[in-house]
């Protein structure tokens, strides 16, 4: 990967870092609240916390890729950045675009679900 490749992976991942953090600002300054006084019946509350649930569940899952993202960010600093973690070869400047916080190249990460995927059915017998 060249530096100007690089560079742009590097603005990709600022960019949703920003975003994220921003969402979750706006989370914490009240723009995602319950109030029951505001909820007339029995459905409607629980509309509004199955909504609450799903936006909770949303959360952590930003909070996830912030970890990943901050995790890229630090090897685009050390200069590891694009390498895989399983095999050590260069990963596709095409998949980094497409998900900057590839940890694997295509084909750990194939090999990864198969893995998984069998796993999930043996367990299933």
């Amino acid at each position: 990967m060249n530096k100007r490749q690089a560079k742009k992976l590097n603005e990709i991942l600022l960019a949703q870092r920003h975003l994220i953090t921003r969402n979750a600002s706006r989370a914490l300054d009240g723009e995602i609240r319950l109030d029951p006084d505001d909820i007339p019946d029995a459905l409607d509350l629980a509309s509004s916390e199955s909504a609450l649930s799903f936006t909770g569940r949303l959360r952590e899952r930003e909070a996830t890729l912030l970890q990943k993202i901050d995790h890229a960010l630090a090897k685009i600093v050390e200069g590891t950045f694009g390498v895989c973690e399983s095999c050590g070869e260069k990963i596709g400047f095409e998949r980094l675009k497409a998900r900057p916080v590839a940890e694997l190249c295509i084909e750990c990460k194939v090999e990864q679900e198969r893995t998984e995927r069998n796993m999930a059915e043996s367990d299933s017998e």
